[in-house]
């Protein structure tokens, strides 16, 4: 039975999935050559035990004759090839795993590393908890083919090939009816293929969507306390997880019902032939008791291998479901915007234009219509609207999250998709509503890996946004672990830091996307302040949410439903009387007496 065979046996899924699992292998060609190898030595050995057993039994035990000499050669010959196999054994198997862990190792690597590049709008449709599971027990499940599958097929083929040359030698008429098992078993396996693979692609449908729930529930554990959804959210998980439950029993019965039950009957009744043909043969002929031996342990250890490769066909339909899946991601063209030829232009103004653009995230709604406008080097620009008016939209294409759909964006007169990742990330500096802050400290949040900033620049930046007082006060100081998302800290610590973070880089352009709607009254103020030593000689972009944090900028531009309906400075577009007066009205409390010195 040859690899390929198993491969059309075993998955129904693509065979280039299979190949490509195996493609894997290619960096640690040596390291697989020599696993081979152990395992092919161990399986020569272990095959040619019952030779030796028959040497005795035709040699020895039937005529009587003991030798104590050549006895004592026999059977330590024998000992010797037992405890050479088990030696051999042990160590194929620790040289699999091993190789298995590189290779699992390597494509996690690769899974993150294709999931970094991948276009906003991938996580916009795909929940975390399906990313999660697929970086993880998909690719534990793969790890598990590598590590105990693959080794089993080698070895069991392997041992499969010996024991049919050895059948041969003995009584080539007896084996060539036993080579009519090996179509019978193809089918075994054909059978339990198609029974089995959509359980299998249900089973990893059911685990990630267990997965999303939980790392949804996790995440919003504060508003489920506090909304008192408990009751609800164990109502969810536990009919996620009973789903889940029932598909992996409906495959436990399945197991049950194909694999060893139906292939031991297949060996008792290949049993029964054989001993039937001995025993008429034995009416005519002398039957030769080590031949019959031989034959009979052959068989038991033909059907062995068989019966482990069956146990096995459970691992490795969940690793070509899981490797499919994982694959999916790998090929998944829908790739972050990068840069565009190879002209490498430089920011070193800060010019932003934006050229009639339009944008849709479906293709068939617009969320931007038409945009139009300059940010002049040094100026403050505020953008302002109602939710959904496309305020973070024009964001996310400046910052290249999204690819351009219509129009262009140009810094400094070049266009947006001429500039490098670097370049981009390196002079335009962007901070969020909600900031993000990585497990670790203080001074690694702030650095962010760039290694570029030295400890006194972080510490400088910190000063600058005045965030160093109470970083000097937590304990530890700038080496205080935060732990996840900064929890421990509070909303306003946490923006102060991210607004350190962007001016260590010293950005040239700045983009603040709502930095005040989620901090008081008390702390805004002191964040204004911050700000604007922040935008001082650096072109602004600002989304804003209170109108009254945007009063000095240049220019500002009213958004609604995606077009820009107004643009002047505050006191001119208090003067308008349209919409941007409205909405000032609304979050004075809807005063009419408005200063317009």
């Amino acid at each position: 039975m040859s690899m390929e065979g198993l491969e059309y046996a075993l998955p129904e899924v693509k065979r280039g999935i299979f190949v490509r699992l195996l493609r894997y292998m290619l960096p640690y060609r040596g390291k697989v050559i020599l696993s081979v190898s152990i395992l092919l030595m161990a399986t020569a050995a272990d095959v040619f035990q019952p030779i030796l057993i028959k040497i005795f039994i035709d040699g020895y035990l039937i005529p009587r004759h003991f030798p104590e000499q050549e006895l004592m050669w026999l059977g330590g010959g024998y000992m010797a090839l037992v405890v050479f196999t088990a030696g051999l054994n042990v160590v194929q198997l620790l040289l699999f795993q091993m190789l298995a862990l590189d290779i699992i190792q390597r494509l996690r690597v690769e899974l993150f590393d294709k999931v970094q590049k991948l276009a906003l709008a991938f996580f916009d449709r795909t929940p975390v908890g399906v990313l999660v599971s697929r970086i993880t027990n998909d690719t534990q499940a793969i790890l598990d083919m590598f590590m105990t599958v693959l080794s089993t097929f080698i070895q069991n083929i392997t041992v499969l090939v010996g024991i049919l040359i050895a059948m041969f030698a003995l009584d080539a008429r007896l084996a060539i009816y036993c080579m009519f098992l090996i179509p019978v078993i193809i089918g075994i396996m054909i059978l339990y293929r198609k029974v089995t693979s959509p359980i299998f692609h249900l089973s990893r449908q059911r685990l990630s969507q267990l997965n999303a729930k939980l790392n949804e529930s996790l995440q919003g554990m504060s508003i489920i306390q506090a909304m008192r959804q408990e009751p609800r959210l164990r109502k969810e998980f536990g009919e996620i997880n009973e789903a889940y439950r029932r598909v992996r029993f409906r495959n436990t019965q399945l197991n049950a019902l194909l694999l060893r039950p139906l292939m031991d009957g297949v060996y008792l009744f290949t049993l029964a032939l054989i001993l039937g043909y001995f025993g008429l043969y034995s009416f005519s002929h002398m039957v030769n008791i080590g031949v019959l031996y031989a034959f009979v342990a052959y068989l038991s250890r033909f059907f062995e291998p068989v019966n482990n490769m069956l146990q096995r066909l459970n691992f490795f339909q969940q690793a070509m479901v899981s490797a499919e899946r994982v694959f999916q991601i790998m090929d998944n063209t829908d790739a972050a915007p990068t840069q565009e030829g190879y002209a490498n232009p430089e920011i070193k103004e800060g010019r932003v234009t934006f050229e009639d653009v339009s944008f849709s995230y479906d293709g068939r709604t617009d969320v931007l219509q038409h945009i139009s406008f300059t940010a002049m080097p040094g100026q403050t620009v505020a953008i302002v609207g109602h939710t959904g008016s496309g305020k973070s939209s024009m964001i996310n294409l400046l910052m290249r999250f999204y690819p351009m759909d219509r129009g262009r964006i140009t810094i400094d007169g070049m266009d947006l998709r001429l500039f490098s990742e670097s370049e981009l990330r390196r002079k335009v500096g962007l901070v969020l509503q909600d900031p993000f802050l990585f497990v670790g400290d203080i001074t690694s949040n702030i650095r962010l890996g760039n290694d570029f900033i030295s400890s006194e620049q972080v510490v400088e930046a910190a000063q600058f946004v005045q965030a160093d007082e109470f970083v000097r006060n937590l304990p530890g100081g700038y080496h205080a672990p935060i732990g996840e998302r900064g929890a421990t800290l509070s909303t306003g610590q946490r923006q102060l830091l991210s607004f350190a973070r962007t001016m260590a880089i010293n950005p040239i352009i700045l983009v603040l996307d709502e930095a005040t709607a989620s901090v008081d009254t008390e702390t805004e103020e002191a964040i204004q302040r911050t700000l604007q030593k922040m935008r001082y000689g650096r072109t602004t972009i600002a989304i804003a949410h209170r109108l009254s944090t945007i009063q000095d900028a240049d220019l500002i531009l009213v958004l609604h439903h995606g077009e820009i309906v107004e643009q002047g400075t505050h006191q001119q577009l208090l003067a308008q009387e349209g919409l941007y007066h409205k909405m000032y009205l609304l979050q004075q409390g809807g005063s009419t007496e408005i200063n317009r010195a």
